[in-house]
């Protein structure tokens, strides 16, 4: 489970689109649950209490828009929904968005479109941390400072995107092509340049309780010490 506080409800009765979509939020750092059916959403709501919903419309024991409704009139009314759905016809958006949906997106459609969105309701929901805090070390993601115990461990702006990235995937590889991709925007990537700089990371978070390890081959997990 990642530590940055995120929780997203997939609503999807297609196997293959909700385990696709569970795996790509998990990799961005969220804790993805899923549901096939509005039975299972509502007692994942009771149990896990999402940050934001992405539910499908037409599900096998109900409608999307109905539950959106009960939704809206129960303590819960609050979470940030967005309709993941094939039917395209402006009514149709329409509808979703009057029965109480924040955002409408139709399939097929490119995850990282998928993934903006859901990042945007959760800003405008005031549901993303600006502070994340793992044992003793304190990531502001605002300023980008990360602190030891209250003191600045000095990262310079690659280090603390890559201990960002670590702490999101606690317990996970995460491989070198994507953590390059993410810190230096660029596919080609530069081993040299990712380990030095992980090593000055491991350096900096040393007493901290937590490592990085490598996976020869691989990338590198985020663990205790």
């Amino acid at each position: 489970m990642t530590s940055n506080g995120r929780m997203i409800l997939l609503v999807e009765d297609n196997e293959k689109i909700m385990y696709g979509n569970k795996q790509m939020f998990e990799w961005e750092g969220f804790d993805a649950i899923a549901a096939l059916s509005l039975r299972d959403a509502r007692s994942c709501i009771e149990k896990h209490k999402p940050d934001a919903i992405v539910l499908d419309i037409m599900l096998p024991d109900g409608s999307g828009l109905d539950f959106i409704r009960e939704l809206r009139e129960s303590e819960n009314s609050g979470i940030p929904i967005l309709l993941l759905t094939g039917l395209t016809a402006k009514e149709d958006v329409v509808n979703g968005l009057k029965a109480g949906g924040d955002d409408y997106l139709t399939k097929p459609y490119d995850f990282s479109e998928l993934l903006a969105r859901v990042e945007a309701l959760l800003r405008r929901a005031g549901r993303v941390p600006e502070v994340i805090v793992k044992g003793r070390l304190s990531l502001d993601i605002t300023s980008g400072v990360a602190d030891l115990d209250g003191t600045d461990l000095l990262l310079a702006k690659k280090e603390f995107a890559l201990l960002l990235i670590f702490i999101q995937n606690e317990g996970r590889v995460v491989n070198m092509e994507y953590l390059y991709e993410k810190v230096w925007n660029t596919s080609m990537i530069d081993r040299n340049t990712l380990k030095t700089t992980i090593n000055r990371l491991k350096a900096k978070i040393l007493d901290s309780g937590w490592h990085i390890t490598s996976s020869r081959g691989e990338g590198y997990c985020f663990e205790r010490a």
